[in-house]
C-alpha cells in the first residue's frame, strides 16, 4: 500500500523540517515554499516531493492540491509575515501583504485541502487533518506588531469556523498557538535562561498527536509554551 499524503506549506530549517522528519516514515511528503533552496536538502533527506508556491495565489494553491495523486490525509500551513512599527508609520500595502501571507494563505490552503479531503473515503471516520501554525499574537496583540496580530487573529477565527463546519464531516481542523520563541538552527537561548525556547522536535510531536487524536476527543486549538513561561 502507498503511504498517505502529507502536505507541508512554508518550509524552513526549523519547525517545518522537524514536522517533515516526524512524518516521513509514515507519509508521502509534499513540501511547498517560495524558495527551492529552502526545500532542497530537506527533500533529499525525507524523500519529499517539492513544489514552488506562492501561498497567496489561489491558482497555484489549487494546482498544488489538484496535482496530488489522491486526497491528502494531512495539510499543515506554516507561513506568516511580520511588519513591525508604530501604527502611525505602517504602510497599508505592507500591512496588506503581511495579512495576505498569514490569513489569506491559510484560507486558500484550508479551502483546497478540505475540498480534496471531502472527496476521500473516511478511515475510522476521519478524512484528514488540517493544522494551522498560530502564535500568541492570535490571542493578544503586541505593541508595534499590528499586522502580525491582524493576520493571526484572522487565522485563528478561520480555524474555529472551519472546525465547526468540517469536524462533523470527518475533517479535523486545529490552530496551534506557538506561545514562545522557537529554538531554530542558528538561534541560541538568552543567557541565563535555559529552557526558555521551544524545541522544534517537541512542537512536531504535538502536531503528530493532533493528527492522531481520536475523533471522539478532537482538539480544535492547543497552546505550546516553554515550561518556564510565566503566563
Amino acid at each position: 500500500m502507498s503511504k498517505p499524503i502529507a502536505v507541508i506549506i512554508g518550509v524552513g530549517d526549523g519547525l517545518s523540517a522537524a514536522l517533515a522528519r516526524n512524518l516521513m516514515a509514515d507519509y508521502s511528503l509534499t513540501l511547498a515554499a517560495r524558495s527551492a533552496d529552502k526545500m532542497r536538502s530537506l527533500a533529499d533527506e525525507t524523500g519529499a516531493r517539492t513544489v514552488l508556491l506562492d501561498a497567496t495565489d489561489e491558482s497555484a494553491v489549487t494546482a498544488l492540491f489538484d496535482d496530488l495523486p489522491e486526497a491528502p490525509r494531512v495539510a499543515i500551513y506554516n507561513p506568516s509575515a511580520r511588519v513591525r512599527g508604530p501604527i502611525t508609520d505602517l504602510s497599508a500595502e505592507d500591512v496588506r501583504r503581511a495579512v495576505d501571507v498569514t490569513a489569506i494563505g491559510s484560507f486558500l490552503t484550508g479551502k483546497h485541502a478540505a475540498r480534496r479531503m471531502l472527496e476521500a473515503e473516511a478511515i475510522d471516520g476521519t478524512k484528514g487533518t488540517i493544522l494551522f501554525t498560530g502564535a500568541s499574537a492570535g490571542v493578544k496583540g503586541f505593541p508595534q506588531s499590528a499586522p502580525f496580530a491582524m493576520g493571526k487573529f484572522a487565522q485563528r477565527g478561520l480555524a474555529q469556523s472551519m472546525a465547526r463546519e468540517l469536524h462533523p464531516k470527518g475533517i479535523h481542523v486545529a490552530w496551534i498557538n506557538i506561545d514562545g520563541g522557537i529554538l531554530n538552527p542558528g538561534r541560541t537561548e538568552p543567557e541565563g535562561k535555559p529552557g526558555s525556547m521551544l524545541r522544534p522536535e517537541a512542537i512536531a510531536r504535538t502536531y503528530r498527536h493532533m493528527i492522531e487524536q481520536d475523533r471522539s476527543a478532537w482538539s480544535n486549538e492547543i497552546a505550546v509554551r516553554p515550561w518556564v513561561e510565566t503566563f
